[in-house]
């Protein structure tokens, strides 16, 4: 019984499935190969993140083919309902790497807020030349406590990313066209909780009123969720982070907002030509980059593997 993880799988979700008799490969097959590949070695999962496309052409000619997993939540490199109607499972992991996405959002929003991305380029170029200027430059930061974020998208990862603004003392305010109203539950290091209810508001009233927007939304398949009209919404100085999918903003409209200080700050993990993203928008000043990392965690890889591992035990039922 071979399992395909082209992308990878942590060690943990290896070791399970090994334990109950499965042969593991890890090769990472290029895109052009994959379907020669999955039926030359009998493949009956292929396991991949966002790298990977697994569509028609795959599922219509790899008979050996019983389970498609995608280690994370967004499937959109998947043909899901074509699969699902020719009989094939297709798994995720949903709740795995909410916490790891959730917590890099605040990353961006930190740095962002003090400067970070900046001066973490300067201060080794010249900060033992500049010391003075560059203390001046960076001195004008500013708290999120007592902001408003605005979460466009009230999913699992949405509803963390709530549950971190509320312990840092922010107010939550939400657009979901999907959730009227999500109960959040905030827990302590000594068993004690809190239970928010957010209801969820208009796009519209979300943009207009936010100190903060953070977006977790699918990939945009009717073009730009956020352009230039949706920045033209917001307050003067409105920071943006988006943990979700690239594509949803409109960048060359990103980098205008950020020019003319509409936009003080962007943080960004994914982006439009993922991998080879502007070079306009990964050196701009303004913008706090990572390499689409969001659920890159020890954390939650570990979490990842040992849920496609109990995934697919079972559906093969696997004792």
């Amino acid at each position: 019984m071979k399992v395909l993880a082209n992308d990878g799988l942590d060690q943990s979700g290896i070791d399970a499935l090994t334990e109950k008799g499965f042969e593991v490969i890890t090769t990472k097959v290029p895109q052009e190969l994959l379907l020669d590949y999955i039926n030359e070695h009998k493949i009956r999962t292929v396991l991949v993140r966002s790298a990977t496309q697994v569509r028609k052409d795959i599922i219509d000619n790899c008979p050996s083919l019983e389970i498609i997993g995608r280690g994370g939540v967004g499937m959109d490199n998947i043909d899901v309902d074509y699969a699902r109607q020719k009989g094939i499972h297709v798994i995720n992991t949903p709740s795995a790497s909410s916490e790891s996405v959730a917590e890099l959002v605040f990353a961006h929003l930190f740095s962002g807020a003090r400067f970070l991305q900046d001066s973490n380029r300067k201060m080794p170029l010249v900060g033992n030349t500049e010391f003075a200027a560059l203390k001046k430059a960076y001195a004008a930061g500013i708290e999120l406590k007592g902001k408003t974020i605005g979460i466009v998208g009230m999913g699992r990862i949405g509803q963390e990313v709530a549950k971190i603004a509320l312990g840092l003392g922010m107010r939550v305010i939400a657009a979901d066209n999907m959730v009227g109203k999500a109960s959040i539950k905030v827990t302590f290091y000594n068993n004690q909780f809190i239970n928010v209810d957010i209801e969820t508001e208009p796009l519209e009233q979300v943009l207009r009123h936010s100190d903060f927007i953070t977006l977790h939304v699918p990939a945009q398949k009717d073009g730009y969720m956020i352009g230039k009209s949706e920045f033209e919404m917001m307050k003067d100085g409105v920071a943006i982070v988006n943990c979700s999918r690239g594509g949803v903003i409109d960048e060359a409209a990103l980098i205008d907002a950020l020019d003319s200080g509409k936009v003080r700050f962007a943080g960004l993990d994914v982006f439009i030509n993922e991998p080879t993203p502007s070079q306009e928008i990964i050196s701009h000043s303004k913008i706090s980059v990572t390499p689409h990392t969001g659920a890159s965690t020890l954390e939650a890889q570990d979490r990842i593997g040992l849920s496609l591992a109990e995934q697919i035990t079972s559906i093969l039922q696997i004792q």
